[in-house]
Protein backbone atom coordinates (compact mmCIF):
# COMPACT_ATOMS: atom_id res chain seq x y z
CA UNK A 1 0.00 0.00 0.00
CA UNK A 2 2.81 2.40 0.88
CA UNK A 3 4.59 1.56 -2.40
CA UNK A 4 1.45 2.33 -4.41
CA UNK A 5 1.02 5.61 -2.54
CA UNK A 6 4.64 6.61 -3.23
CA UNK A 7 4.32 5.62 -6.87
CA UNK A 8 1.15 7.68 -7.33
CA UNK A 9 2.79 10.62 -5.56
CA UNK A 10 5.83 10.39 -7.84
CA UNK A 11 3.61 10.25 -10.93
CA UNK A 12 1.60 13.24 -9.73
CA UNK A 13 4.76 15.26 -9.04
CA UNK A 14 6.22 14.36 -12.45
CA UNK A 15 2.97 15.37 -14.15
CA UNK A 16 2.92 18.67 -12.26
CA UNK A 17 6.56 19.36 -13.16
CA UNK A 18 6.02 18.62 -16.85
CA UNK A 19 2.91 20.82 -17.00
CA UNK A 20 4.81 23.63 -15.26
CA UNK A 21 7.92 23.24 -17.46
CA UNK A 22 5.93 23.18 -20.69
CA UNK A 23 4.05 26.34 -19.73
CA UNK A 24 7.29 28.38 -19.62
CA UNK A 25 6.61 30.50 -22.70
CA UNK A 26 2.94 30.97 -21.85
CA UNK A 27 3.88 32.20 -18.36
CA UNK A 28 6.42 34.64 -19.89
CA UNK A 29 3.83 36.04 -22.32
CA UNK A 30 5.62 34.89 -25.49
CA UNK A 31 3.89 33.44 -28.55
CA UNK A 32 4.52 29.69 -28.40
CA UNK A 33 4.07 26.49 -30.35
CA UNK A 34 1.93 23.74 -28.90
CA UNK A 35 4.25 21.10 -27.43
CA UNK A 36 4.05 17.33 -27.38
CA UNK A 37 5.17 16.41 -23.88
CA UNK A 38 7.94 15.42 -23.18
CA UNK A 39 9.79 15.81 -26.51
CA UNK A 40 8.36 19.14 -27.68
CA UNK A 41 9.56 20.22 -31.13
CA UNK A 42 11.66 17.07 -31.37
CA UNK A 43 8.77 14.62 -31.17
CA UNK A 44 9.09 13.91 -34.92
CA UNK A 45 12.77 13.10 -34.34
CA UNK A 46 11.79 10.67 -31.59
CA UNK A 47 9.33 8.99 -33.99
CA UNK A 48 12.07 8.77 -36.64
CA UNK A 49 10.04 10.96 -39.01
CA UNK A 50 12.32 14.02 -39.30
CA UNK A 51 15.92 14.97 -38.71
CA UNK A 52 16.71 17.54 -36.02
CA UNK A 53 17.15 20.32 -38.58
CA UNK A 54 13.94 19.53 -40.47
CA UNK A 55 11.96 19.25 -37.22
CA UNK A 56 12.98 22.84 -36.45
CA UNK A 57 12.06 23.75 -40.05
CA UNK A 58 8.56 22.38 -39.41
CA UNK A 59 8.28 24.71 -36.41
CA UNK A 60 9.40 27.60 -38.63
CA UNK A 61 6.74 27.07 -41.31
CA UNK A 62 3.97 26.44 -38.78
CA UNK A 63 3.76 30.11 -37.75
CA UNK A 64 4.24 33.63 -39.11
CA UNK A 65 5.27 35.17 -35.77
CA UNK A 66 8.68 36.97 -35.75
CA UNK A 67 9.69 34.71 -32.85
CA UNK A 68 8.05 31.78 -31.13
CA UNK A 69 8.74 29.78 -27.98
CA UNK A 70 9.43 26.08 -28.53
CA UNK A 71 10.69 23.19 -26.43
CA UNK A 72 13.70 21.05 -27.28
CA UNK A 73 12.57 18.15 -25.10
CA UNK A 74 12.53 19.68 -21.60
CA UNK A 75 14.54 22.75 -22.57
CA UNK A 76 12.73 25.95 -23.62
CA UNK A 77 14.22 27.73 -26.64
CA UNK A 78 13.25 30.79 -28.67
CA UNK A 79 12.94 30.19 -32.42
CA UNK A 80 13.69 33.49 -34.17
CA UNK A 81 11.94 33.77 -37.55
CA UNK A 82 12.44 37.46 -38.31
CA UNK A 83 15.56 37.80 -40.48
CA UNK A 84 16.58 41.25 -39.30
CA UNK A 85 16.14 40.35 -35.63
CA UNK A 86 18.21 37.18 -36.13
CA UNK A 87 20.89 39.15 -37.97
CA UNK A 88 21.00 41.79 -35.22
CA UNK A 89 21.39 39.14 -32.52
CA UNK A 90 24.39 37.67 -34.35
CA UNK A 91 26.03 40.98 -35.33
CA UNK A 92 24.88 44.25 -33.75
CA UNK A 93 23.84 42.71 -30.43
CA UNK A 94 26.54 40.03 -30.38
CA UNK A 95 27.53 41.00 -26.82
CA UNK A 96 24.23 39.54 -25.63
CA UNK A 97 24.61 36.30 -27.62
CA UNK A 98 28.33 35.55 -27.77
CA UNK A 99 28.20 31.90 -26.66
CA UNK A 100 26.57 28.79 -28.13
CA UNK A 101 25.68 27.19 -24.82
CA UNK A 102 26.92 23.72 -25.82
CA UNK A 103 29.14 21.32 -23.89
CA UNK A 104 32.73 22.36 -23.21
CA UNK A 105 35.05 21.35 -20.35
CA UNK A 106 38.54 22.55 -21.19
CA UNK A 107 40.12 21.45 -17.90
CA UNK A 108 38.87 17.86 -17.68
CA UNK A 109 38.13 17.24 -21.38
CA UNK A 110 40.53 19.31 -23.53
CA UNK A 111 39.25 17.65 -26.72
CA UNK A 112 35.94 19.47 -26.19
CA UNK A 113 37.64 22.88 -26.18
CA UNK A 114 37.34 23.72 -29.87
CA UNK A 115 36.50 27.02 -31.52
CA UNK A 116 32.83 26.06 -31.89
CA UNK A 117 32.30 25.31 -28.19
CA UNK A 118 34.59 27.74 -26.38
CA UNK A 119 32.97 30.65 -24.56
CA UNK A 120 33.65 34.27 -23.67
CA UNK A 121 37.19 35.63 -23.61
CA UNK A 122 38.66 32.15 -24.16
CA UNK A 123 36.81 31.90 -27.47
CA UNK A 124 37.78 35.46 -28.45
CA UNK A 125 41.50 34.88 -27.83
CA UNK A 126 41.49 31.56 -29.70
CA UNK A 127 39.58 32.99 -32.64
CA UNK A 128 42.05 35.86 -32.94
CA UNK A 129 45.00 33.45 -32.93
CA UNK A 130 43.48 31.11 -35.55
CA UNK A 131 42.24 33.78 -37.99
CA UNK A 132 45.59 34.13 -39.86
CA UNK A 133 45.28 30.45 -40.86
CA UNK A 134 42.63 31.26 -43.45
CA UNK A 135 43.96 34.29 -45.31
CA UNK A 136 43.99 34.29 -49.11
CA UNK A 137 47.73 33.74 -49.04
CA UNK A 138 47.45 30.69 -46.77
CA UNK A 139 44.68 29.20 -48.92
CA UNK A 140 46.77 29.83 -52.01
CA UNK A 141 49.57 27.86 -50.38
CA UNK A 142 47.19 24.94 -49.69
CA UNK A 143 45.68 24.99 -53.20
CA UNK A 144 48.08 22.49 -54.86
CA UNK A 145 47.45 20.00 -52.05
CA UNK A 146 43.69 20.40 -52.48
CA UNK A 147 43.93 20.06 -56.26
CA UNK A 148 45.86 16.81 -55.87
CA UNK A 149 42.87 15.34 -54.00
CA UNK A 150 40.57 16.40 -56.85
CA UNK A 151 42.87 14.68 -59.35
CA UNK A 152 42.44 11.42 -57.41
CA UNK A 153 38.68 11.85 -57.86
CA UNK A 154 39.16 12.36 -61.61
CA UNK A 155 41.29 9.21 -61.85
CA UNK A 156 38.50 7.24 -60.16
CA UNK A 157 35.86 8.63 -62.54
CA UNK A 158 38.00 7.96 -65.61
CA UNK A 159 38.34 4.33 -64.58
CA UNK A 160 34.60 4.02 -63.94
CA UNK A 161 33.41 5.62 -67.18
CA UNK A 162 33.88 4.16 -70.64
CA UNK A 163 34.61 6.41 -73.61
CA UNK A 164 31.06 6.41 -74.98
CA UNK A 165 28.21 5.53 -72.61
CA UNK A 166 26.93 7.62 -69.71
CA UNK A 167 27.13 6.35 -66.15
CA UNK A 168 25.00 7.39 -63.21
CA UNK A 169 27.19 8.48 -60.33
CA UNK A 170 26.08 9.04 -56.74
CA UNK A 171 27.61 12.47 -56.35
CA UNK A 172 27.22 12.45 -52.58
CA UNK A 173 29.26 9.26 -52.28
CA UNK A 174 31.85 10.61 -54.74
CA UNK A 175 32.25 14.00 -53.09
CA UNK A 176 32.29 12.38 -49.63
CA UNK A 177 35.44 10.47 -50.62
CA UNK A 178 36.86 13.66 -52.10
CA UNK A 179 36.04 15.60 -48.93
CA UNK A 180 37.69 12.97 -46.74
CA UNK A 181 40.87 13.12 -48.83
CA UNK A 182 41.00 16.89 -49.03
CA UNK A 183 40.47 17.31 -45.27
CA UNK A 184 43.05 14.62 -44.53
CA UNK A 185 45.58 16.43 -46.72
CA UNK A 186 44.92 20.15 -46.18
CA UNK A 187 43.99 19.96 -42.48
CA UNK A 188 45.72 16.90 -41.03
CA UNK A 189 48.60 16.69 -43.50
CA UNK A 190 47.93 13.03 -44.36
CA UNK A 191 48.30 11.55 -47.83
CA UNK A 192 45.28 9.25 -48.25
CA UNK A 193 43.32 8.04 -51.27
CA UNK A 194 39.79 6.97 -50.33
CA UNK A 195 39.03 6.04 -53.94
CA UNK A 196 41.64 3.25 -54.12
CA UNK A 197 41.74 2.51 -50.38
CA UNK A 198 38.24 3.10 -48.95
CA UNK A 199 39.22 1.43 -45.68
CA UNK A 200 42.11 3.75 -44.81
CA UNK A 201 42.48 4.79 -41.18
CA UNK A 202 41.08 8.28 -41.68
CA UNK A 203 37.99 6.92 -43.46
CA UNK A 204 37.42 4.40 -40.67
CA UNK A 205 37.55 7.15 -38.05
CA UNK A 206 35.11 9.20 -40.13
CA UNK A 207 32.63 6.31 -40.21
CA UNK A 208 32.86 5.87 -36.45
CA UNK A 209 32.19 9.55 -35.84
CA UNK A 210 29.30 9.88 -38.31
CA UNK A 211 27.46 6.58 -37.80
CA UNK A 212 23.91 7.16 -36.45
CA UNK A 213 24.37 4.75 -33.56
CA UNK A 214 22.31 5.05 -30.38
CA UNK A 215 25.42 6.17 -28.50
CA UNK A 216 26.34 8.87 -31.05
CA UNK A 217 22.76 10.17 -31.10
CA UNK A 218 22.62 10.28 -27.30
CA UNK A 219 25.97 12.02 -26.94
CA UNK A 220 25.16 14.49 -29.70
CA UNK A 221 21.89 15.33 -27.95
CA UNK A 222 23.46 15.80 -24.52
CA UNK A 223 26.31 17.91 -25.94
CA UNK A 224 23.80 20.25 -27.59
CA UNK A 225 20.88 20.28 -25.15
CA UNK A 226 22.21 19.10 -21.78
CA UNK A 227 25.88 20.09 -21.38
CA UNK A 228 25.80 19.24 -17.67
CA UNK A 229 24.79 15.65 -18.41
CA UNK A 230 27.48 15.38 -21.09
CA UNK A 231 30.02 16.55 -18.49
CA UNK A 232 28.95 13.67 -16.24
CA UNK A 233 29.35 11.17 -19.08
CA UNK A 234 32.90 12.36 -19.68
CA UNK A 235 33.81 12.35 -15.99
CA UNK A 236 32.67 8.71 -15.91
CA UNK A 237 35.14 7.94 -18.71
CA UNK A 238 32.66 7.48 -21.56
CA UNK A 239 34.29 8.76 -24.75
CA UNK A 240 32.73 9.63 -28.11
CA UNK A 241 33.25 7.03 -30.84
CA UNK A 242 36.24 7.81 -33.02
CA UNK A 243 37.47 10.75 -30.96
CA UNK A 244 40.24 8.86 -29.16
CA UNK A 245 41.46 7.39 -32.45
CA UNK A 246 41.51 10.89 -33.94
CA UNK A 247 43.47 12.11 -30.91
CA UNK A 248 46.02 9.32 -31.32
CA UNK A 249 46.37 10.10 -35.02
CA UNK A 250 47.05 13.78 -34.30
CA UNK A 251 49.57 12.98 -31.57
CA UNK A 252 51.48 10.63 -33.90
CA UNK A 253 51.53 13.19 -36.71
CA UNK A 254 52.76 15.99 -34.43
CA UNK A 255 55.50 13.79 -33.00
CA UNK A 256 56.66 12.81 -36.49
CA UNK A 257 56.79 16.40 -37.72
CA UNK A 258 58.53 17.84 -34.68
CA UNK A 259 61.09 15.02 -34.56
CA UNK A 260 61.99 15.29 -38.26
CA UNK A 261 61.30 19.03 -38.72
CA UNK A 262 58.86 18.27 -41.57
CA UNK A 263 57.10 21.18 -43.25
CA UNK A 264 53.84 20.94 -45.21
CA UNK A 265 51.45 23.60 -46.45
CA UNK A 266 48.42 22.62 -44.37
CA UNK A 267 46.48 23.64 -41.28
CA UNK A 268 48.37 21.21 -39.06
CA UNK A 269 51.58 23.09 -39.89
CA UNK A 270 50.02 26.42 -38.95
CA UNK A 271 48.78 25.08 -35.61
CA UNK A 272 52.26 23.72 -34.91
CA UNK A 273 53.56 27.20 -35.66
CA UNK A 274 51.09 28.56 -33.11
CA UNK A 275 52.08 25.85 -30.61
CA UNK A 276 55.80 26.60 -30.85
CA UNK A 277 55.88 30.37 -31.36
CA UNK A 278 52.65 31.61 -29.79
CA UNK A 279 51.26 32.94 -33.07
CA UNK A 280 50.58 32.13 -36.71
CA UNK A 281 52.77 34.22 -38.98
CA UNK A 282 51.04 37.00 -40.91
CA UNK A 283 53.60 36.43 -43.66
CA UNK A 284 51.83 34.02 -46.02
CA UNK A 285 55.18 32.75 -47.27
CA UNK A 286 56.32 31.48 -43.87
CA UNK A 287 55.21 27.94 -43.00
CA UNK A 288 58.19 26.78 -40.95
CA UNK A 289 58.11 26.56 -37.17
CA UNK A 290 60.67 26.61 -34.43
CA UNK A 291 60.89 23.66 -32.07
CA UNK A 292 60.77 24.75 -28.44
CA UNK A 293 60.88 22.96 -25.10
CA UNK A 294 57.57 21.34 -24.11
CA UNK A 295 57.20 23.68 -21.12
CA UNK A 296 57.34 26.72 -23.41
CA UNK A 297 54.74 25.56 -25.96
CA UNK A 298 51.54 27.59 -26.00
CA UNK A 299 49.25 24.74 -27.12
CA UNK A 300 49.11 21.12 -26.06
CA UNK A 301 48.72 18.30 -28.56
CA UNK A 302 45.17 17.84 -27.28
CA UNK A 303 44.42 21.51 -28.00
CA UNK A 304 45.51 20.97 -31.59
CA UNK A 305 43.52 17.72 -31.81
CA UNK A 306 40.38 19.51 -30.57
CA UNK A 307 40.55 22.16 -33.29
CA UNK A 308 41.45 19.72 -36.05
CA UNK A 309 38.58 17.44 -35.04
CA UNK A 310 36.18 20.38 -35.29
CA UNK A 311 37.44 21.34 -38.76
CA UNK A 312 37.04 17.72 -39.81
CA UNK A 313 33.47 17.40 -38.52
CA UNK A 314 32.41 20.82 -39.83
CA UNK A 315 34.24 20.62 -43.16
CA UNK A 316 33.58 17.04 -44.25
CA UNK A 317 29.81 17.08 -44.59
CA UNK A 318 29.54 20.72 -45.72
CA UNK A 319 32.05 20.38 -48.57
CA UNK A 320 30.69 17.02 -49.76
CA UNK A 321 27.03 18.06 -49.70
CA UNK A 322 27.55 21.50 -51.27
CA UNK A 323 29.54 20.06 -54.19
CA UNK A 324 27.03 17.24 -54.74
CA UNK A 325 23.96 19.50 -54.52
CA UNK A 326 25.55 22.01 -56.92
CA UNK A 327 26.14 19.32 -59.56
CA UNK A 328 22.60 18.01 -59.06
CA UNK A 329 21.09 21.45 -59.63
CA UNK A 330 23.27 21.96 -62.72
CA UNK A 331 21.84 18.73 -64.12
CA UNK A 332 18.30 20.07 -63.63
CA UNK A 333 19.02 23.59 -64.92
CA UNK A 334 20.67 23.42 -68.37
CA UNK A 335 20.65 27.21 -68.72
CA UNK A 336 22.63 27.60 -65.50
CA UNK A 337 25.01 24.84 -66.56
CA UNK A 338 25.65 26.58 -69.91
CA UNK A 339 26.42 29.90 -68.18
CA UNK A 340 28.75 28.21 -65.73
CA UNK A 341 30.62 26.37 -68.48
CA UNK A 342 31.13 29.68 -70.29
CA UNK A 343 32.36 31.32 -67.07
CA UNK A 344 34.85 28.50 -66.44
CA UNK A 345 36.14 28.44 -70.03
CA UNK A 346 36.60 32.21 -70.23
CA UNK A 347 38.36 32.33 -66.87
CA UNK A 348 40.67 29.43 -67.70
CA UNK A 349 41.58 31.11 -71.00
CA UNK A 350 42.35 34.32 -69.10
CA UNK A 351 44.73 32.31 -66.84
CA UNK A 352 46.44 30.45 -69.71
CA UNK A 353 44.53 27.25 -69.05
CA UNK A 354 45.99 26.87 -65.53
CA UNK A 355 43.62 26.16 -62.67
CA UNK A 356 45.03 28.13 -59.75
CA UNK A 357 43.67 29.78 -56.62
CA UNK A 358 43.44 33.13 -58.43
CA UNK A 359 41.71 31.45 -61.37
CA UNK A 360 39.07 29.88 -59.13
CA UNK A 361 38.50 33.23 -57.42
CA UNK A 362 37.91 34.89 -60.80
CA UNK A 363 35.04 32.52 -61.67
CA UNK A 364 32.25 34.91 -60.71
CA UNK A 365 29.32 32.82 -61.91
CA UNK A 366 30.71 29.80 -60.06
CA UNK A 367 30.66 31.91 -56.90
CA UNK A 368 26.98 32.73 -57.56
CA UNK A 369 26.20 29.03 -58.00
CA UNK A 370 27.86 28.11 -54.71
CA UNK A 371 25.97 30.94 -53.00
CA UNK A 372 22.67 29.65 -54.39
CA UNK A 373 23.46 26.08 -53.38
CA UNK A 374 24.28 27.09 -49.81
CA UNK A 375 21.10 29.16 -49.81
CA UNK A 376 18.83 26.29 -50.87
CA UNK A 377 20.81 23.61 -49.02
CA UNK A 378 22.52 25.20 -45.98
CA UNK A 379 24.95 22.53 -44.81
CA UNK A 380 24.05 23.23 -41.20
CA UNK A 381 20.28 23.84 -41.27
CA UNK A 382 20.19 25.84 -38.05
CA UNK A 383 22.21 28.22 -35.89
CA UNK A 384 22.15 28.32 -32.11
CA UNK A 385 23.19 30.89 -29.54
CA UNK A 386 22.86 31.34 -25.80
CA UNK A 387 21.51 34.60 -24.43
CA UNK A 388 24.34 35.79 -22.16
CA UNK A 389 22.50 38.76 -20.62
CA UNK A 390 18.86 39.87 -20.52
CA UNK A 391 17.83 41.13 -23.95
CA UNK A 392 14.78 43.39 -24.49
CA UNK A 393 13.20 42.44 -27.82
CA UNK A 394 12.86 45.44 -30.20
CA UNK A 395 9.38 46.94 -30.51
CA UNK A 396 8.14 44.72 -27.69
CA UNK A 397 7.79 44.66 -23.91
CA UNK A 398 9.14 41.12 -23.83
CA UNK A 399 12.63 40.31 -22.54
CA UNK A 400 14.73 37.26 -23.46
CA UNK A 401 16.23 36.14 -20.18
CA UNK A 402 19.88 35.27 -19.68
CA UNK A 403 20.46 31.55 -20.27
CA UNK A 404 17.76 31.20 -22.94
CA UNK A 405 18.67 29.11 -25.98
CA UNK A 406 18.19 30.91 -29.33
CA UNK A 407 17.50 28.88 -32.48
CA UNK A 408 17.57 30.19 -36.07
CA UNK A 409 16.28 27.85 -38.79
CA UNK A 410 18.51 28.53 -41.81
CA UNK A 411 16.68 26.10 -44.06
CA UNK A 412 13.43 27.76 -43.00
CA UNK A 413 14.68 31.29 -43.61
CA UNK A 414 16.49 30.39 -46.85
CA UNK A 415 13.34 28.74 -48.24
CA UNK A 416 10.96 31.46 -47.10
CA UNK A 417 9.38 33.19 -50.11
CA UNK A 418 9.16 36.40 -48.09
CA UNK A 419 12.96 36.57 -48.16
CA UNK A 420 13.75 34.58 -51.31
CA UNK A 421 11.04 34.66 -54.02
CA UNK A 422 10.51 31.24 -55.64
CA UNK A 423 12.69 29.61 -52.98
CA UNK A 424 12.79 26.15 -54.56
CA UNK A 425 13.90 27.56 -57.93
CA UNK A 426 17.68 27.47 -58.46
CA UNK A 427 18.53 31.06 -59.43
CA UNK A 428 22.20 32.08 -59.01
CA UNK A 429 21.35 35.45 -60.59
CA UNK A 430 19.30 36.40 -57.53
CA UNK A 431 22.63 37.42 -55.91
CA UNK A 432 23.72 39.80 -58.69
CA UNK A 433 23.29 43.56 -58.30
CA UNK A 434 21.13 43.87 -61.41
CA UNK A 435 18.73 41.00 -60.48
CA UNK A 436 18.83 41.17 -56.71
CA UNK A 437 15.54 39.88 -55.32
CA UNK A 438 16.33 38.64 -51.84
CA UNK A 439 16.67 39.98 -48.31
CA UNK A 440 20.43 40.17 -47.50
CA UNK A 441 19.85 39.84 -43.74
CA UNK A 442 18.22 36.44 -44.31
CA UNK A 443 21.24 34.92 -46.10
CA UNK A 444 23.66 33.41 -43.60
CA UNK A 445 24.75 29.89 -44.69
CA UNK A 446 27.99 30.16 -42.70
CA UNK A 447 26.57 32.32 -39.94
CA UNK A 448 27.28 36.04 -39.65
CA UNK A 449 29.02 38.25 -37.15
CA UNK A 450 32.09 37.52 -35.02
CA UNK A 451 31.24 33.79 -34.72
CA UNK A 452 30.64 33.12 -38.40
CA UNK A 453 32.46 30.08 -39.81
CA UNK A 454 36.19 30.84 -39.76
CA UNK A 455 36.92 28.33 -42.56
CA UNK A 456 34.10 29.29 -44.93
CA UNK A 457 36.46 30.44 -47.69
CA UNK A 458 38.44 27.22 -47.45
CA UNK A 459 35.27 25.15 -47.75
CA UNK A 460 34.07 27.13 -50.76
CA UNK A 461 37.48 26.74 -52.42
CA UNK A 462 37.28 22.97 -52.05
CA UNK A 463 33.77 22.89 -53.52
CA UNK A 464 34.79 25.06 -56.47
CA UNK A 465 37.79 22.85 -57.25
CA UNK A 466 35.58 19.75 -57.34
CA UNK A 467 32.89 21.33 -59.56
CA UNK A 468 35.44 22.84 -61.95
CA UNK A 469 37.42 19.60 -62.29
CA UNK A 470 34.30 17.59 -63.08
CA UNK A 471 32.91 20.09 -65.61
CA UNK A 472 36.25 20.39 -67.46
CA UNK A 473 36.60 16.61 -67.78
CA UNK A 474 33.05 15.30 -68.09
CA UNK A 475 29.66 16.18 -69.54
CA UNK A 476 26.59 16.23 -67.32
CA UNK A 477 23.52 14.62 -68.86
CA UNK A 478 20.81 17.21 -68.18
CA UNK A 479 17.10 16.66 -67.65
CA UNK A 480 14.14 19.03 -67.78
CA UNK A 481 12.04 17.27 -65.18
CA UNK A 482 12.94 18.74 -61.82
CA UNK A 483 12.82 16.67 -58.65
CA UNK A 484 13.44 17.93 -55.15
CA UNK A 485 15.85 15.96 -52.98
CA UNK A 486 14.41 14.16 -49.97
CA UNK A 487 16.41 14.21 -46.76
CA UNK A 488 17.11 11.42 -44.31
CA UNK A 489 15.99 11.47 -40.69
CA UNK A 490 19.54 11.11 -39.36
CA UNK A 491 21.73 13.78 -37.81
CA UNK A 492 21.48 17.55 -37.93
CA UNK A 493 22.82 18.29 -41.48
CA UNK A 494 20.70 17.94 -44.62
CA UNK A 495 21.63 14.42 -45.72
CA UNK A 496 20.13 13.22 -49.04
CA UNK A 497 17.97 10.11 -48.93
CA UNK A 498 19.11 7.65 -51.58
CA UNK A 499 22.14 9.67 -52.66
CA UNK A 500 22.49 12.39 -55.33
CA UNK A 501 22.32 10.67 -58.76
CA UNK A 502 23.90 12.50 -61.73
CA UNK A 503 24.78 10.98 -65.11
CA UNK A 504 28.24 11.73 -66.56
CA UNK A 505 29.97 11.04 -69.87
CA UNK A 506 33.61 11.56 -70.76
CA UNK A 507 34.44 14.69 -72.73
CA UNK A 508 36.08 14.22 -76.11
CA UNK A 509 38.57 16.91 -75.16
CA UNK A 510 39.38 17.68 -71.54
CA UNK A 511 40.53 20.99 -70.15
CA UNK A 512 37.48 23.09 -71.04
CA UNK A 513 33.99 23.03 -69.63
Amino acid sequence: MIFIFLLLTAVALLYAYLKWNFSFWERKGFPFAAANIPFGALDAVRRNKRSFGMAIYDMYVATREPFVGIYLTLRPALLVRDAQLAHDMLVKDFASFHDRGVYVDEVHDPLSANLFSLEGSRWKTTRMKLTPSFTSGKLKGMFPTAEASADKMLAYLNNKLSNSSSVEIDMKSLTASYAIDIIASTIFGLDVDSFTDPNNEFRQISKEVNQPTAKNILRGTTSFLYPGLEKIFNRLGSSIDGLERMRDLVHRTIALREKNNLIRHDLMQLLLQLRNTGKISNDDGIWSTETTAESLKTMTKDNIAAHLFLFFVAGYETSASTAAFTLYELMQNPDVLAKLREDINQTLEKHNGQLTYDCIQDMKYLELCVMETTRKYPALPLLNRMCTRDYPLPNSKLVVEKGTQIIISLVGMHRDEEYFPQPLSYQPERFTDEHRNYTPAAYMPFGVGPRQCIAARMGKMNVKIAVTKILTNFNIETRLEKREIDFTVNGIPLLPKGGVPVKLTKKAQCGTA
